[in-house]
């Protein structure tokens, strides 16, 4: 489970509890204006090939960052339906796979900062 924090322009992913552990970082950032599409995540959708570093065990969870193909994606998923893809471009990261509390919420807010 992730918590997501937004000041000014930039959305901080904070990564919470034993996920730290499992994708082996505390936080990915990223600006609002590289933002491209906010989504639910499809619980069929699968990360990239190469796991670099984090944690998969297919259809319980993905954590950490994955490569693959031009992508560079961060997971914290556990495919259960609770999860938000967010599409990016021009940061380090191509997308987000994160899990929430309440991914419709998540996927309002970030699509209407993104907006402005």
């Amino acid at each position: 489970m992730v918590e997501l924090e937004v000041v000014g322009t930039t959305v901080t992913v904070n990564v919470l509890g034993a996920h730290r552990i499992l994708s082996l970082r505390e936080h990915v950032s990223f600006d609002l204006s590289n933002v491209v599409e906010v989504a639910a995540a499809e619980v069929d959708r699968r990360p990239p090939w190469l796991r670099a570093p984090g944690t998969f065990f297919p259809g319980v969870i993905a954590a950490g960052t994955f490569r693959g193909k031009g992508r560079k994606e961060f997971w914290d998923t556990g495919f259960d339906g609770h999860g938000v893809r967010i599409e990016l471009s021009g940061g380090d990261f191509t997308r987000l796979v994160i899990d929430v509390d309440d991914p419709e919420a998540v996927r309002q807010q970030l699509s209407h900062l993104a907006a402005a």
